[in-house]
């Protein structure tokens, strides 16, 4: 019997979605739009994405700008981005808010480093509590019968293998990301 590994290869792939939607929020030596992803400003009475309400663009390498289209809504942004506790300073003018970064500093760095090496294990948990399911629904068809102690085994190196190229994956963005830090 072939057994369908399409639901943890869907698991892997959310997993390493995930990740990577960890990673954007975290800052590197430059500022970029998505670290402004996770922001939500209360307009009309709901919590709405920047994206949703405003173009963001980079400035210059510390400063991004964010272009209310409706200005009315500078207050409940600016707001946002000041709840947000990003450490970040803004500067409203007629075009919309500045959002200046400061300069990293080697503490901040290294702290962001380790941050990083947190996201990576959260993932790495997840990997491993679906491989734990996976074994769980192989043991459940050997119990019924529907597969030998031989497929069984085939099956479990298998599913290790998967295991092992995602995990690859992950450690391989993880390595990129500390790299784009330490610049």
């Amino acid at each position: 019997m072939a057994f369908n590994f399409n639901d943890l290869g869907k698991n892997i792939d959310e997993a390493s979605e995930h990740l990577a939607r960890e990673f954007s929020n975290i800052r590197t030596g430059r500022a970029m739009p998505s670290l402004l992803d996770s922001i939500r400003a209360e307009v009309y009475g709901t919590r709405t994405s920047l994206r949703d309400i405003a173009s963001i663009s980079v400035e210059d390498a510390r400063t991004l700008r964010v272009s209310v289209w409706d200005s009315s809504l500078l207050k409940a942004v600016e707001k946002a981005v000041a709840d947000a506790n990003m450490g970040v300073s803004t500067a409203t003018d007629e075009q919309g808010i500045r959002v200046i970064f400061p300069d990293l500093s080697a503490e901040r760095r290294a702290m962001l480093v380790k941050l990083v090496g947190e996201k990576l294990e959260q993932a790495k948990v997840t990997m491993r509590r679906h491989r734990s399911d996976t074994l769980h629904e192989l043991d459940a068809l050997k119990k019924a019968g529907e597969v030998s102690e031989d497929e069984l085994s085939r099956l479990k190196k298998e599913l290790q293998k998967k295991i092992d190229a995602g995990i690859e994956a992950l450690e391989k963005s993880t390595v990129q990301k500390q790299k784009e830090i330490s610049l």
